[in-house]
């Protein structure tokens, strides 16, 4: 089974001077792959918003293997790494969808809060068995 996969075309805007993807626009695109895993996992954001939860990044570690450029379709897959008490964590891969070059892999840690409170909260036994399950085989085109 496949991973959860989003795809995106880099804009020109996300470049540097050097011509490649900024290195701070990685968080972006992390964070838009694990909203979009979110839509698939739980039906959407909002979805767990209204069960009282909501999810803190506490940790973002990204390693870059190659550049990426203007116009590269980037293809994220997502997974769960590990689902603690409280918290959970995601690998995403990133890798050039022409050619399937690695480009970078972020882990990204979540903590579970309480939506009112903003206080830590265990994660649900449903919302684990989401998580664990995953979104396998679903791909999220957003390159054009």
């Amino acid at each position: 089974m496949a991973p959860f996969r989003l795809l995106l075309r880099v804009r020109y805007g996300e470049c540097d001077a050097q011509q490649v993807v900024f290195n701070a626009r990685y968080g972006d695109y992390v964070d838009v792959a694990a909203t979009e895993l979110y839509r698939a996992v739980f039906g959407s954001y909002q979805a767990l918003l209204e069960q009282g939860l909501d999810s803190q990044v506490v940790r973002m570690v990204t390693d870059w293997s190659a550049p990426a450029r203007f116009d590269d379709v980037l293809q994220l897959e997502v997974s769960t790494l590990r689902l603690g008490n409280s918290s959970f964590a995601l690998q995403v891969d990133i890798r050039r969808q022409a050619d399937q070059a690695a480009i970078a892999r972020s882990e990204i840690t979540y903590v579970m809060v309480d939506a009112q409170a903003f206080t830590k909260t265990p994660i649900p036994d449903a919302i684990r068995a989401q998580l664990e399950r995953g979104a396998p085989d679903v791909t999220v085109n957003q390159a054009g």
